[in-house]
């Protein structure tokens, strides 16, 4: 699966990001709109991590 396929289909995989990354709220999944820029950006906002940390995790995110 590519992102373009999940930035398609946003509002099917955002329940899917919200149970994986369970400190984002709807709205911001909801303005992130599925940019993977955006989410890694949340990603390392509230849960501390660097960037390739939130790289990864977006990566495992997509594999699933």
């Amino acid at each position: 699966m590519n992102w373009d396929q999940i930035e398609g289909n946003w509002k099917e995989w955002k329940g899917k990001a919200q149970a994986k990354w369970g400190e984002l709220t709807n709205d911001e999944l909801d303005q992130a709109e599925g940019n993977r820029e955006k989410i890694e950006g949340l990603i390392q906002q509230k849960y501390g991590k660097t960037k390739e940390e939130a790289r990864k995790e977006v990566d495992s995110f997509m594999a699933s």
